[in-house]
């Protein structure tokens, strides 16, 4: 069995171990040591899985996980990380979003062909990597072709004489079009416009059927007509590129190597599942969440999902669910799907302590990006161990005070504490700024002591 991964990231991947895996998420995710333990030993299992003999890994399901943990922790993070360091097909739903079936809204199917769909421009993206170098040479031949159109003999000239001159003359023209001497030389192509009719069905089915339906009923009506265009030779460039690179791709195998992606490698991560927790009874305006629940449950199951890329078996998709369980509890889904989450792990809230270090451990630390962000404006800024100790203090207090959002606090916390230095670096005379604490104290301090300004604005 093989997953349809370049050679190169599989080799990568699949040499990775448990404990690799987490040093990676530590790169990009402080703490949660719990939640990156156990989405480590679900990817290592995958690749396991991977070497088994073919009859033995069709039985191997994957070990899904629940997280729980109240929001601004991590939860998404660590599983988009996760799918980044695997070059897997991961896409985010929000279990609130979708109705049962016979009611007006998304049906749960379409996470499966949002996904496929997701793998297909993955794997495009990869082919045309592939195909660049040879792209390129094709374009280049046709813009030449544009710029040079070949010149018939008369009746009293040697033909092989012009092509020896028509050659060197090609080939110097080619050298001033790498070197881009001619991008600003105009040339004619033709340019494909798009056309999009105007059709509106209302059928029992989902939209998302109708239009697989339409495209494939009536093709030739969403192609829109050629048109001759004059462009300039760098915007005639990208555009027969393009063409180039899709000639070269066979998108029959695209499709069927992302299909094939999602069923051995693919990665849901279904938020707020707690939302569709509880009871039928319980009080409120949802729509049947027990429905929803059963609805979701043959997904995560393993069952076969029509899309417009063929079926799609969802059996060894990894599904991670997560929720922040403060009013409803993991019992509280109905047990055929608490069956489907045998791994639960807990998220730790975060402190004082672990916003220190997010602020400045993570690759694209809070910090780090402020300063890129300034430094395009000439600005110099530098923050000290006291400020940045002083920023976490503060965004602490008012998550302890307000609503706990995590550490989405520190975004709106440093949006405050910057705000004037933003607005003003185009015309400060000083380019150096230091924020310290004091300085934190002095822009923060009055709102932090209003609760109820602190509320509005952090």
């Amino acid at each position: 069995m093989s997953i349809s991964l370049p050679e190169r990231t599989a080799t990568r991947v699949a040499s990775l171990t448990p404990r690799e895996i987490v040093s990676e998420l530590d790169k990009y995710v402080v703490g949660q040591s719990k939640a990156k333990r156990a989405v480590a030993i679900a990817l290592r299992n995958r690749m396991r899985r991977q070497q088994l003999p073919a009859d033995l890994a069709e039985d191997v399901a994957p070990k899904n996980i629940l997280m729980i943990g109240p929001t601004g922790v991590g939860k998404t993070e660590i599983a988009r990380r996760l799918a980044k360091l695997a070059h897997s097909p991961f896409i985010k739903v929000e279990a609130s979003k979708f109705t049962e079936v016979g009611y007006v809204g998304r049906d749960v199917e379409s996470m499966v062909r949002d996904l496929v769909e997701l793998a297909v421009n993955m794997v495009r993206e990869e082919r045309i990597e592939e195909v660049r170098a040879k792209a390129e040479l094709n374009t280049e031949e046709r813009l030449l072709d544009l710029l040079l159109p070949p010149r018939p003999a008369a009746p009293d000239e040697d033909p092989g004489r012009i092509r020896d001159e028509m050659g060197g003359t090609r080939q110097r023209m080619r050298e001033q079009l790498r070197d881009g001497k001619l991008d600003e030389r105009t040339v004619e192509i033709d340019v494909q416009e798009k056309s999009f009719p105007s059709i509106e069905l209302i059928t029992g089915s989902s939209m998302e059927e109708v239009g697989v339906n339409l495209r494939d009923m009536m093709p030739g009506l969403f192609q829109g007509r050629s048109k001759r265009r004059r462009v300039t030779v760098a915007e005639a460039r990208e555009r027969l590129a393009a063409e180039e690179q899709q000639k070269l791709i066979d998108m029959d195998v695209v499709a069927g190597d992302a299909v094939e992606r999602v069923e051995q490698a693919g990665i849901i991560f279904v938020d707020e599942i707690d939302k569709i927790a509880g009871r039928e009874g319980s009080h409120g305006p949802e729509v049947s969440r027990e429905g929803v629940q059963r609805d979701i449950l043959p997904i995560v199951e393993g069952t076969t999902v029509n899309t417009k890329h063929g079926m799609v078996r969802t059996d060894h998709i990894l599904f991670i669910a997560a929720g922040a369980f403060h009013v409803s509890k993991p019992s509280d889904l109905i047990p055929e799907l608490q069956g489907r989450f045998p791994i639960r792990v807990e998220l730790e809230p975060l402190g004082q302590a672990e916003f220190v270090r997010i602020l400045t451990e993570p690759r694209s630390a809070l910090i780090k990006q402020y300063i890129a962000l300034m430094a395009t404006e000439g600005v110099d800024l530098r923050f000290t161990d006291d400020g940045v100790a002083t920023i976490a203090e503060f965004a602490a207090l008012v998550n302890e005070h307000t609503e706990n959002i995590g550490a989405r606090r520190l975004h709106t916390v440093m949006e405050r504490l910057l705000d004037e230095v933003s607005f003003e670096a185009p015309d400060l005379d000083d380019k150096s700024m230091t924020i310290d604490g004091p300085y934190v104290r002095r822009m923060l301090a009055d709102i932090v002591k209003n609760e109820d300004l602190s509320r509005y604005i952090l």
